[in-house]
């Protein structure tokens, strides 16, 4: 049974002590607006990019190895790329052996990258669930520690260690941009800010599984495609991630490809930061107009992952 008791921020700074030898303390890079075309004062972009494994994954990953032992099977998972990369990532640096299924929407850079980590990768199904559903029988088959891309509560706590890291050199923002896929990163920075800024949760158009979930009520499956669903391909939002938005999440927005591909090439052009599209959603939201911040606020946005084939931005 899933933990969705309400995560508190001791547990998180437990988290940020458990792996701090084993994670980067990115950099927050501030801007003014106008440098990305937003009429706001203050742009805080977390540099998660630049996480070990190319995401703000490796966080969760590495906690929940840290805090769990790990058996002779070692560790399984299913990921449509980031997660499965932090996993491997992980498992090397702490030897133990990684197993990752992969959906076949998963890009071949990081099918690549998990095959050069030393991860045994699976390609099955069409989407993260059927990945999900091979993973769980390999695990009941071999007794590996089951890992989870987003609905674990080691995983969601150490997703909020980022958040923590902003208040520590910058205090807490006005606003926060967070991409969602099936929501662990924005259930652990709401769980870290709560209610002391207003945070905004963005999907693309084509995988909205936090917003269709908040219309009806409850979590549904939701059908995934679209320019990000490597990485927000999630087909419902998690459980964890269900019982944190509902208390702590304030705006809810969709955007479109053709919105997240335009922010992708902004931030490559402007600030030349490679990212992936799930990494775009925050800047695309704010220069679509989707979001819009007081000129006063100083606003975070989450850059979460680079796990991408750099070829897509010279088109």
């Amino acid at each position: 049974m899933i933990d969705t008791a309400p995560i508190t921020r001791p547990e998180i700074e437990a988290a940020q002590k458990r792996i701090a030898a084993d994670v980067r303390r990115t950099p927050l890079l501030r801007l003014r607006g106008s440098q990305l075309g937003v009429a706001c004062d203050e742009l805080w972009l977390k540099l998660e990019h630049l996480q070990v494994g190319g995401s703000f994954k490796a966080r969760g990953m590495f906690n929940r190895m840290r805090a769990n032992p790990v058996p002779a099977a070692g560790v399984v998972i299913a990921s449509g790329g980031n997660a499965g990369i932090a996993v491997a990532v992980a498992a090397q640096a702490l030897g133990v052996r990684a197993e990752v299924f992969v959906p076949e929407s998963s890009s071949a850079a990081k099918r690549a990258k998990l095959a050069e980590l030393g991860a045994a990768v699976t390609v099955t199904g069409t989407s993260y669930a059927d990945a999900l559903g091979a993973s769980l029988a390999r695990q009941r088959q071999t007794g590996a520690l089951l890992m989870h891309a987003y609905d674990q509560r080691e995983v969601v706590v150490g997703a909020g260690t980022l958040a923590a890291e902003v208040e520590e050199e910058a205090g807490v923002p006005d606003r926060v941009l967070v991409s969602v896929g099936g929501g662990g990163l924005i259930a652990g920075v709401a769980s870290w800010f709560q209610d002391r800024c207003w945070i905004d949760a963005l999907e693309p158009e084509h995988a909205p599984t936090l917003y269709r979930a908040r219309k009806a009520g409850k979590p549904v499956d939701v059908e995934v495609s679209g320019i990000a669903a490597d990485s927000l391909g999630a087909r419902r939002i998690g459980e964890i991630a269900w019982a944190v938005t509902q208390e702590s999440v304030d705006g809810r927005h969709l955007l479109s490809d053709a919105a997240i591909r335009a922010a992708q090439l902004d931030l490559w052009t402007k600030l030349r930061l490679a990212v992936e599209p799930a990494a775009a959603l925050p800047l695309a939201a704010l220069t679509t107009g989707t979001v819009m911040p007081r000129k006063e606020e100083k606003v975070l946005l989450v850059v979460c992952g680079a796990n991408l084939d750099l070829a897509s931005l010279a088109a």
